[in-house]
């Protein structure tokens, strides 16, 4: 009879199922201090396509409020700290969101702050240059246009775009300018992060300059995993 008992006693007891997955920014080391994220996640470091996702923290509990397709750099992810300049890869770690910027015009919504590109607007990429991994109107006499991005040049890809604060507010020579998540080209980029322009326009609408908003960037696992940021 007890045998029977502990037989049907242990019938009675729910199975337990998997444990709840926490959400991608429970997991990770920092978020950057605000209620809004931003992760883009590759498989792998040598990567040219994954995910990203925007994220609420609403309460205690952060929410995934959207995701799209996004594309890396041609030649994958490198850890931002050891990143070098021209190598078409996409530098990994958390980083705020300084501006946005367009040769179109802001999307409906914009709160950030929008800077509206001109004929005159280049990005200064020259390591020898005062104004290296900054936005200029009209090239400085010590930045070259070789070792610069003309920003109308790319009226696709920089139709719409974030500023990535990759190497920005101190920035170390030769290990990369020029960092934005911005619409898609034709392929891979050149070490930016990139999605669909309607994704894009999604992104800008939703993000609060006031919810200090950060993007992270990493693989799924290995040195380079987003929850390592």
């Amino acid at each position: 009879m007890r045998l029977t008992a502990l037989l049907l006693a242990s019938l009675l007891v729910p199975l337990a199922g998997p444990a709840p997955t926490e959400p991608l920014p429970a997991r990770m080391a920092r978020t950057g201090g605000g209620s809004q994220l931003l992760t883009a996640e590759a498989p792998s470091p040598g990567a040219t396509e994954g995910r990203l996702t925007w994220w609420d923290r609403r309460g205690r509990r952060w929410v995934a409020v959207g995701s799209a397709p996004a594309r890396f750099g041609a030649k994958g992810l490198v850890e931002g700290a050891k990143r070098v300049q021209g190598t078409d890869t996409t530098p990994t770690g958390l980083y705020a969101l300084p501006y946005a910027f367009g040769v179109a015009a802001a999307p409906p919504g914009t709160r950030y702050p929008y800077r509206r590109a001109t004929d005159r607007s280049w990005w200064c990429q020259d390591n020898e240059s005062h104004a290296y991994n900054r936005w200029v109107e009209g090239l400085p006499r010590d930045c070259r246009a070789s070792e610069s991005e003309h920003l109308t040049a790319y009226a696709t890809q920089y139709a719409r775009a974030l500023v990535i604060a990759f190497n920005y507010r101190k920035p170390v020579r030769g290990r990369g300018a020029g960092i934005f998540l911005h619409v898609n080209g034709k392929g891979a980029t050149a070490g930016c992060v990139s999605v669909p322009a309607e994704a894009m326009d999604r992104v800008l609408a939703w993000a609060d300059p006031v919810r200090f908003p950060h993007i992270a960037i990493g693989t799924e696992s290995g040195p380079t995993a987003i929850t390592g940021y």
